[in-house]
């Protein structure tokens, strides 16, 4: 008997060295499914961000089952599509498309991505109060996870202070008013000066965009340190803040466990974690593209 096939794929800019198409066509095989995941990289294709209904339009078109989507269209591509679960409304960014019965529908699965890799990692990390840095499509997931730990206090700064005071207004009306607040740029020093840790949820850091997302001095030791980047694993953030004896964690666990929701998304079968964790491991411990 032929084994039931998916075509998937990953639609976002800069994303040739995503290790997704690994994992997903790793894990399908331990199901004995045939999976193929292709990347649509804007940058290698041509057109910006805009074009990103262009791709999922086509995809839907010739047949594929379902897509992630990453940096920059996780918001960008929702008016695009013909429903939204109640995660990704609420978020307002989605990460994952799936294509059943004519119909393109628009998830979220970085909120428990990121909640399951920050138990797993920082255990016990406190979290009363946080700064959070990016308040894009990543950002929106990881405030929301955020404050379904537990925090009591997160604090958004984003390049664009409109984006961050609407992604901080949006907290508020979810989990009650006080929560969130934004904050410029220029008053990092003050808040983290408060804060129990810092995650970063910007693309600085990415393989195609180098560098730190803060002044370096800003950082101390009793500060734990979240990132999303995984590509390079270690970026000049985590060096740094492990130079300083900080507790941190990269952005491998929320990789992982976004993709194996995704997977079960996509196909309907229950994700091997921890095989996927292990996949991930050791192609994370290859070279980069």
């Amino acid at each position: 008997m032929t084994p039931p096939s998916y075509l998937t794929g990953l639609v976002g800019s800069g994303i040739g060295p995503s290790l997704s198409p690994a994992l997903h066509e790793r894990e399908a095989d331990r199901h004995g499914l045939r999976l193929l995941y292709r990347t649509l990289d804007l940058d290698v294709l041509g057109g910006g961000p805009e074009s990103a209904d262009r791709l999922v339009r086509a995809a839907h078109a010739v047949g594929f089952d379902g897509l992630n989507i990453t940096h920059p269209c996780k918001q960008l591509v929702i008016q695009h599509l013909d429903a939204l679960a109640p995660e990704a409304e609420a978020l307002g960014a989605v990460n994952t498309v799936v294509f059943a019965g004519g119909r393109s529908t628009g998830h979220n699965t970085d909120v428990t991505g990121f909640a399951q890799s920050f138990a797993r990692g920082l255990p016990g990390a406190p979290t009363d109060r946080v700064v959070q840095l990016g308040a894009g499509g990543a950002g929106a997931a990881v405030g929301h996870a955020l404050l379904t730990l537990g925090t009591d206090r997160l604090t958004v700064s984003d390049a664009d202070p409109d984006r961050a005071g609407a992604l901080a207004d949006a907290l508020n009306r979810r989990f009650g008013p006080g929560r969130a607040a934004a904050a410029a740029l220029s008053g990092l020093p003050a808040v983290l000066a408060g804060a129990d840790g810092l995650v970063h949820a910007t693309p600085t850091g990415m393989a195609a965009h180098p560098g730190l997302p803060l002044p370096a001095a800003l950082l101390r030791p009793d500060l734990w340190v979240a990132e999303v980047v995984y590509r390079p694993l270690e970026t000049e953030l985590l060096s740094r803040a492990r130079g300083l004896g900080c507790r941190t964690l990269d952005g491998g666990g929320m990789a992982v466990f976004q993709a194996a929701d995704a997977f079960r998304l996509f196909t309907g079968h229950e994700p091997h974690t921890e095989d996927m964790l292990d996949d991930f491991a050791a192609l994370a411990a290859g070279p980069a593209q």
